[in-house]
């Protein structure tokens, strides 16, 4: 499967004239993620599909929708942890710091994670 196919294959995937299309950087950083560890075997697209289909399955009809890629984010996140590459628990310890030093650090400046 290429990853032309992977992409037609993804359900709702925004597409714009020259393929994917994205609204910020991390979206196509988690996209590209996501294409990577499918090509390393971390898991199948079917496991992929069904997962993203379920997180994106979880929106209610009518009400406001969570974004795009957002599903997608939890989606790779939940088959990281399924497949036992990290754990939802670090991912949040991960997310935590990183929003803390995001706060920390000045405007223009690069934000570092300590250690």
């Amino acid at each position: 499967m290429t990853a032309s196919d992977l992409v037609d294959a993804s359900p709702a995937i925004p597409i714009g004239e020259d393929g994917p299309a994205f609204s910020a950087p991390w979206e196509a950083k988690v996209f590209a993620m996501t294409l990577s560890a499918y090509d390393t075997g971390i898991f199948t697209w079917k496991d992929w599909a069904q997962t993203l289909g379920a997180e994106l399955a979880k929106d209610t009809p009518g009400a406001p929708c969570k974004p795009y890629y957002e599903h997608w984010l939890t989606a790779f996140e939940k088959l990281l942890a399924i497949k036992g590459i990290t754990s939802l628990d670090d991912l949040a310890k991960l997310q935590d710091a990183w929003d803390k030093a995001a706060r920390a650090t000045p405007h223009g400046e690069p934000i570092a994670l300590k250690s």
